[in-house]
């Protein structure tokens, strides 16, 4: 019997990693042993008062029953402190924090909100996927606007100006940029709210690498007005070492906290609550943390770097985060072809840049989520087979 999928689903595929995970799997039972430096899934733990907050809570038997959805007081108020503390963002944490399973989460959940038939969004390219996608299951259209290397991967806003913006009602910004590994100083983001109070343009920012490799994070939201115009992402996915704890963050004015929870109580429920209690603790974590992070993601990249150079790519050293961002070399087509080659005669698995979008076909990304022993086994798999 052939049931038809909802027309929502008709123009969504299946998320790329999805489908290649499952091919590098099937290598893998035939004895391929795939080196996975494709996604960017912290290898590192939490850390260890983090794991021993969530033991004690677990062990409690008055902390297993359905939760507020709006989030326990306790991770609000430390989400609030940790944008005073880092950002320098001062946040109601009644009213302007929104607890979230994951900030990809959150991603839909704005969409779905705000998003029908005949609204345009402005979606980066080359850009994370799952905004697209977001966008695409709500009806809305997605309008890309081009990234490049050419203007540091920021948005060109005077190019931006030249558009019929008349039906864009959201526009998604992401920086440190993912996957391009770009930084945003405070007068970029202040152009972007300007461009966005303008145009009557609701701007999502999302933020979850800014303690990756980076000695400034910056919120947008520490422009003055943004909360009026923008909502801001964020996560402890990247930052400490939970990506698998699912614990992300949205942040916005109580208005559209109230509008956004309408659409999100009735997709979920609340975090398991010591789960939440352990984010606080990571929240709570002082400056030695990220720099005793970042000294073991300094030494990744340096290796990344090795591999970049036996392939031939070309990266910039001032990129920041959790992965690295390179040109492929002219004796290729495109990113897949490289990636092909990569994974078929080396078995190692690396990403190709055409999946964020048409702009970065010519590009490939590496995640600096392997230890130092796995990215030196793939240095020798790269010299002896290619």
């Amino acid at each position: 019997m052939e049931i038809e999928v909802a027309k929502r689903l008709q123009q969504t595929e299946e998320y790329y990693f999805s489908k290649k995970l499952r091919e590098i799997d099937q290598m893998n039972q035939a004895g391929a042993k795939v080196i996975n430096l494709g996604i960017g899934s912290p290898d590192l733990p939490p850390h260890p008062d983090v794991i021993k907050v969530l033991h004690e809570q677990a062990s409690l038997t008055n902390t297993h029953g359905y939760q507020n959805y709006k989030g326990a007081p306790v991770l609000r108020q430390a989400i609030a402190d940790w944008y005073s503390r880092y950002y320098h963002v001062s946040l109601n944490a009644e009213t302007e924090i929104l607890p979230l399973i994951g900030s990809k989460e959150g991603i839909v959940h704005i969409a779905m909100t705000y998003l029908q038939e005949g609204d345009e969004v402005l979606i980066p390219n080359p850009g994370y996927p799952a905004y697209t996608s977001a966008v695409k299951l709500t009806g809305a259209t997605v309008v890309p606007y081009e990234l490049s290397a050419a203007n540091d991967w920021l948005v060109d806003f005077d190019e931006l100006e030249k558009r019929d913006l008349s039906k864009v009602k959201m526009m998604w910004m992401n920086y440190p940029h993912m996957p391009t590994g770009a930084s945003a100083n405070i007068a970029f983001f202040e152009n972007a709210v300007a461009f966005a109070k303008k145009h009557t343009i609701l701007l999502v920012h999302d933020n979850p690498y800014s303690f990756i490799l980076n000695d400034n994070p910056i919120s947008l939201l520490a422009v003055e007005g943004a909360l009026d115009v923008a909502i801001e992402l964020n996560s402890l996915s990247k930052s400490s070492n939970m990506a698998g704890w699912r614990v992300g963050m949205l942040v916005a004015n109580q208005k559209r906290i109230s509008e956004i929870l309408r659409f999100k109580s009735n997709m979920d429920s609340g975090m398991f609550l010591p789960v939440q209690f352990a984010a606080a603790k990571a929240l709570s974590l002082d400056k030695s943390w990220y720099e005793t992070l970042n000294k073991e993601y300094e030494a990744r990249r340096l290796k990344v770097y090795e591999i970049m150079d036996i392939l031939g790519c070309d990266y910039d050293t001032k990129q920041v985060g959790l992965f690295v961002w390179a040109k492929i070399p002219s004796n290729y087509n495109n990113c897949y072809d490289l990636a092909d080659d990569v994974l078929y005669k080396a078995k190692v698995f690396i990403t190709p840049g055409g999946i964020f979008g048409s702009a970065g076909e010519q590009y490939i990304r590496i995640s600096l989520c392997g230890k130092i022993e796995t990215l030196e086994a793939a240095i020798e798999r790269l010299k002896a087979n290619l």
